[in-house]
């Protein structure tokens, strides 16, 4: 028996519920839009000290699992692991997915879409939001040529310059995500060449939790057995990544307490500075970090499906926790604007900026991944994305033959 790719084979009721649902929550996302849009700012948590609020947190969550998401296809036709290679072109759908959730999130969040065509027609590249511009859709468009590589018949002799072209803008993808706070001299937190390096590991992490999710969900509807070995190599990879992201997190940290003008914000994002400790440490580190560690190296976790998925779970949590922390807590501290300098006034100096994300700010938040929700589920549908097999006889007959393509 050959691996071949095929579309989801789903027709059952649960299948259009879930589409139902996720229209839903589209439609309360497009009516928030036009509701801020019409009203304003004003209407949610963010203020002139929060400017970039809860949907800012949800677009990075999308844009960094987009890049990590490719992680798969990487491993497959850059660096020859040809036992992700039935999975490859799922990686790729759902990295297009989660950066084009990510990008609509920015580009409702700024509060007039209707005028996105004047950002690009006007590009001012002092700004890292405008290098953004290309960085985001370069790679969409070189994952997507990835994919027809990988998909149309004759065109697989492309398919390592796809990759590569891919790969590269991944690493500027989220370098450049990474930058727009690294670049942020006003602010102590974001003030740091880590940043950066920081958001791709941790862009690892994330997508691949993602991916393992999906990909474990539609072989389910799909009748498509994972094997143990498959599942060993994800849950043993998820645990790589998870800490290549952690040791980044703590140089990051580490560097900024080395730093004396910085010591006051380490002390109360870490330490006093209310619900932003309770998320870093019990959020971002125990239960996005040490916890997943823990379940992934188990001996037999290939066989321990349950496990996988309560540690990918833990590990989209503690993202959250980590991105609210890392944009919301370096606003909520008061900025320094003459450093030695004891400045008074009555205009919110040396005072914590209160935020509590309102109702419409979560509407947005989730209104993106039900989008990023929405083209993954008809992709699966309308194409081949999905191999028949993944048990363990399947995995070894991939590194021997290539996967053939359903037209």
């Amino acid at each position: 028996m050959k691996i071949v790719l095929r579309e989801l084979q789903a027709t059952k009721r649960g299948y259009y519920q879930l589409l139902a649902f996720l229209v839903a929550i589209i439609l309360l996302f497009g009516a928030t839009v036009l509701y801020i849009e019409h009203h304003g700012h004003i209407v949610t948590s963010m203020n002139n000290q929060i400017v970039w609020g809860l949907p800012d947190v949800f677009a990075v969550f999308l844009l960094l699992s987009a890049a990590g998401a490719l992680s798969i296809a990487l491993l497959t036709s850059f660096f020859g692991k040809a036992e992700y290679r039935p999975v490859a072109p799922l990686s790729g759908l759902l990295a297009i997915a989660m950066l084009l959730a990510g990008v609509l999130m920015l580009m409702f969040d700024l509060g007039r879409p209707d005028r996105a065509n004047l950002a690009m027609m006007n590009f001012n590249f002092k700004s890292v939001l405008a290098w953004n511009l290309f960085l985001y859709s370069g790679f969409a468009g070189f994952t997507a040529f990835y994919l027809w590589t990988l998909m149309a018949r004759g065109m697989q002799r492309f398919t390592l310059l796809a990759i590569t072209l891919a790969f590269v803008w991944r690493i500027g993808l989220t370098t450049g995500t990474g930058s727009i706070y690294g670049f942020q001299v006003a602010r102590q937190a974001f003030d740091s060449a880590l940043v950066a390096p920081m958001f791709i590991a941790l862009s690892l992490s994330y997508g691949l939790a993602v991916f393992v999710l999906v990909l474990m969900q539609a072989c389910r509807s799909n009748d498509c057995q994972i094997g143990d070995a498959m599942m060993t190599r994800l849950a043993r990879l998820q645990a790589i990544f998870i800490g290549v992201g952690l040791y980044f997190v703590l140089v990051y940290h580490l560097t900024n307490r080395y730093f004396t003008r910085h010591h006051a914000f380490e002390d109360f994002i870490l330490f006093n500075g209310g619900v932003y400790p309770l998320l870093f440490w019990l959020g971002a580190v125990l239960l996005g970090g040490i916890v997943p560690l823990l379940l992934l190296l188990h001996p037999k976790i290939g066989q321990m499906r349950q496990r996988i998925v309560a540690a990918t779970s833990l590990v989209i949590v503690g993202a959250f926790a980590q991105l609210y922390v890392t944009i919301i807590g370096a606003q909520a501290f008061p900025l320094v604007l003459f450093p030695g300098r004891q400045v008074t006034s009555t205009f919110y100096d040396g005072v914590i900026n209160p935020y509590t994300p309102s109702l419409l700010e979560w509407l947005l938040g989730f209104g993106g991944l039900a989008i990023a929700g929405l083209i993954v589920m008809i992709g699966l549908k309308l194409l081949g994305f999905l191999p028949n097999r993944l048990d363990d006889a399947a995995i070894e007959l991939s590194l021997a033959k290539p996967v053939a393509v359903t037209t």
